[in-house]
């Protein structure tokens, strides 16, 4: 059984998608990490170490003979310097679309990447995506509407921009890849050291069919 381009350090069916759609084989390898805030890190400091430290623990599970490259990735939905989590139950979510309604805030997506680069010396790589998104005001029956779809459970900020949640979008300044969880232009930089480039994947994928 041959290799995959890429270990994703993640559960995220999103991230999954999104490096399907620039040709990237991945086996899903998520982990486990505690996503304490350690005070005094910035937001942006915050999802970077996640990243990392996501990469790092994949890696650390593979044995000898499979080792490639793991990503991992980590985003925030950031408000007046607030992180939004995933929300926890229904009144929390409905108190974030509150908060967001109306008025713009950012996204943080960071990646990072941990292996063998092309020279065969070990490497960590970290990127990291800042989005603006602007809501329009959300009134507090498209809120609850909103919940009931189960879209916001799992997400942060609680909501999902590739979901329902983008008829809330009014305009989006920066990735529109990186607001779903996986910033592309990043993602295709980080893995030229190690190697692997989306675009001649692709093409070999194609020639294959």
């Amino acid at each position: 059984m041959s290799l995959p381009d890429l270990y994703l350090a993640s559960s995220s069916p999103r991230r999954r998608e999104l490096l399907a759609q620039i040709g990237i084989n991945v086996v899903v390898l998520p982990q486990s990490v505690s996503e304490q805030y350690l005070s005094p890190e910035t937001p942006s400091q915050y999802v970077q170490r996640l990243a990392l430290g996501k990469a790092q623990a994949g890696l650390l599970t593979l044995p000898e003979a499979k080792l490639r490259p793991v990503l991992g990735a980590d985003t925030a939905v950031v408000v007046d310097g607030e992180i939004l989590g995933k929300p926890e139950n229904k009144a929390v979510a409905l108190a974030m679309l509150a908060q967001l309604s109306g008025r713009s805030h950012q996204v943080l997506s960071a990646l990072a990447v941990v292996g063998k680069d092309i020279l065969g010396q070990d490497r960590a790589e970290v990127r990291m995506s800042e989005s603006r998104v602007y809501f329009r005001v959300i009134e507090a029956a498209d809120r609850l509407a909103y919940w009931h779809t189960g879209e916001p459970k799992d997400k942060a900020g609680g909501y999902g921009i590739q979901g329902l949640a983008a008829l809330f979008v009014e305009r989006i300044e920066g990735s529109y890849s990186g607001v779903m969880g996986l910033p592309l232009f990043e993602t295709g930089e980080l893995l030229k050291p190690f190697g692997i480039l989306p675009l001649a994947v692709s093409c070999v994928a194609e020639l294959k069919k």
